[in-house]
């Protein structure tokens, strides 16, 4: 994978990135189907007529206007909900990333996180490194290969002076209130309550 620069203060740093997923926690396992003679399947489409069978590749995505004419990807403008054009970001490992806004561990917490990166700690400046030791949480936008916008990152160390990188996006939680309702129980027929009681010693 590629470097990704940091500046902190008068420092500038290169740090190498390594992504980590579930494969590298908990290991993979692959399923391969085979017919009767234990020869591989392939996954193939069936067409809307029910019988054409449409091999990996043989569909693609196409874009049409309302009158219903061939328009090539490169033509289209991407927008916002109020019609505006949408000003495309760069990809973030094109550029040198400002370490310059903190966020607090609440603040962390509210967003959902989808990417893992461990970064290569052995680059940090000593400034920086100081910092994140002191459980400073920076944050900065983030785009691996650029697009319409980018996420959010957040650059903290582990418990054991990891550099980790994750990336999110704020969760769209809303809080409620603390009151609860609860069903009213008519114990009127009950007679022993501890004769209902379930002794899960037995099971």
């Amino acid at each position: 994978m590629p470097d990704i620069t940091f500046s902190y203060k008068t420092d500038e740093f290169a740090c190498a990135m390594s992504k980590v997923d579930r494969s590298k926690l908990y290991g993979s396992v692959d399923h391969e189907v085979v017919d009767e003679h234990d020869q591989p399947c392939k996954l193939v489409t069936i067409g809307s007529d029910g019988m054409t069978l449409i091999p990996s590749g043989g569909t693609a995505f196409g874009y049409l206007s309302s009158d219903g004419e061939w328009r090539e990807k490169s033509s289209l403008t991407a927008v916002n909900l109020d019609g505006d054009p949408i000003v495309p970001v760069t990809s973030t490992l094109k550029e040198t990333v400002p370490l310059d806004t903190t966020v607090t561990i609440e603040e962390y917490l509210t967003y959902a996180i989808r990417l893992v990166y461990d970064l290569d700690q052995e680059a940090l400046p000593d400034q920086a490194k100081a910092e994140l030791a002191k459980g400073t949480i920076f944050q900065f936008p983030f785009s691996y290969r650029g697009g319409l916008e980018a996420d959010a990152a957040f650059l903290f160390a582990g418990s054991k002076n990891e550099l980790w990188m994750v990336v999110g996006n704020p969760t769209q939680l809303h809080f409620i209130g603390l009151e609860q309702s609860t069903a009213e129980v008519d114990d009127s027929d009950s007679e022993d309550d501890d004769d209902e009681l379930m002794d899960f010693g037995f099971m």
